[in-house]
This record gives structure tokens, sequence and C-alpha cells, in this order.
């Protein structure tokens, strides 16, 4: 096979303007310009909390992270920042701000859990399901009949009318789904449910729902789910900062 034959340069320089624009043609300012933002108003929410971080605290984080990135010596450490152009000052930056993150997280939204955990504790309620989605609401509707029949398990329904491959051979089982995860008409049957039990058919844009409720899992506030809670607080509150700030670039004109 005839192949095309290029001849480059034994160098490529890539400068800090290549990387900008590269950025630019990647679509991903707004991207980062949002990043930015939310790093500044971090920094300066810290400063004005009068949130500290000893030195302690940073290098035991510095440690924890170096771990989870499986950077076991310092030849490992320089070459991971090298591969990402970063310096040492960049990196501790790096920590910092994730330290900085976690404690203000911490700071304002800590007593504010429970309170937002136990007004919407029906969205953190999950179930255990299997489910069959067709177009063929009579077809539905016949094969919800044959279950309850005993005719044919939810199982060996799943083996014939599924068409994606992972889900038919587990023979239509989603695991735990959370409420919040699941369409609101499809939601409102699950959790009206008496566990075990199959739904009747639930018409939806989508398709046709045939669903087997095998569980109904109850809320618990733990650590995870605490965790969970003050980081999405914390994601409605930056968002609102951003909104109030006028923000001003100097990026490259497009001419």
């Amino acid at each position: 096979m005839f192949q095309a034959r290029i001849d480059f340069s034994n160098t490529i320089t890539i400068t800090k303007e290549d990387i900008l624009h590269q950025i630019k043609l990647s679509c991903k300012i707004p991207e980062m310009v949002e990043q930015i933002v939310t790093r500044k108003v971090i920094t300066a929410a810290g400063e004005k909390l009068g949130i500290k971080i000893t030195t302690e605290e940073l290098q035991k984080a510095a440690d924890r992270m170096r771990v989870m990135s499986q950077l076991n010596d310092v030849q490992a450490t320089w070459k991971c920042l090298e591969k990402h152009g970063l310096s040492l000052d960049d990196f501790e930056e790096i920590v910092y701000m994730t330290l900085l993150f976690q404690k203000l997280t911490t700071y304002l939204f800590k007593d504010k859990v429970e309170p937002y955990f136990y007004e919407n504790q029906l969205d953190y309620a999950g179930a255990i399901i299997y489910e069959i989605i067709l177009d063929d609401e009579d077809e539905v509707i016949e094969l919800f009949y044959e279950i309850q029949e005993g005719a044919i398990s939810f199982s060996e329904a799943a083996q014939k009318y599924i068409q994606d491959t992972e889900l038919r051979r587990k023979g239509g089982y989603r695991g735990k789904v959370n409420r919040t995860d699941m369409k609101p008409e499809v939601s409102a049957a699950v959790f009206a449910a008496n566990p075990p039990t199959i739904l009747k058919p639930i018409i939806t844009a989508d398709g046709i729902y045939l669903v087997l409720v095998e569980e109904i899992i109850n809320p618990e506030l733990d650590q995870e789910l605490r965790q969970k809670i003050m980081l999405d607080l914390f994601s409605e509150w930056i968002q609102q900062q951003i909104e109030q700030i006028r923000i001003v670039s100097y990026l490259p004109s497009n001419n």
C-alpha cells in the first residue's frame, strides 16, 4: 500500500502563543475562563473569611496527592511535573488550592448539610431495578401480562428484547438508580411500588418502560453523602458568585 512520506525537521518548537491558539481552536476558552474565575473567587473568599492553611497541612496534602497519583519517589514526581509543564511552585499551588477549596466548602456548608438533606431527602432515595424499554405499547403490555402469569421470566424477556449487549447479558439489571436519575414518570411509579414487583408499562417520550422493582433504598446521611451535598451546595454558590461578577479578559484579538 502506497504511503506518502512527509519530511519534518528534527525539532518542533511550541510556544505559549501556540498553546493559547490551540485552546482557542479547541473552543476551550469559556471553560478556561470559568475555571480562572472560580479560582479567583475561592482565593478571595478564603482571604475574606480568614481561612488559614499551615505548612504541616500543606505537606500532608501534598503527600496524599502524590500517593493518589502513584508518584512514589522524587524522580517520578519530577517526571510528572515536567510532562504537564509544571514547576514545584505550581504543584504547591495546586495542593494549596485543593486544600483551600475543601476548607472553604466545609466552612460555608458544614452546618447546612443536615437541613438540606432532610428537606430534599426524597431526591437521594434509590431503587434496585431491572428494565426493558420498547417502542410498541401493545407489545409491552402483552409482555407484561406474560411475565405476570409466569409464561416468561423478566430475565428471559430481557434476553429476548433488549438490544444493548451489556444490559441484555445482565437481564436488564440497572443496579441502584437514584430517584433524580430516573425519568419523572418512571420515578413516580417506582417509588410508589411495594417491591419486589413488576410495574405496569410506563409510557415516556423515549419509549415504553417495563420495570421490575427489586428494592427501595432509603437514603442515609453517611460521610459520602455529606460530601456530595456539600459539593452540590458549593457548586450552586460558586455559580451565583460568578453570575454577579463582571469579567474583564484580555484575550488576543481575532483580527
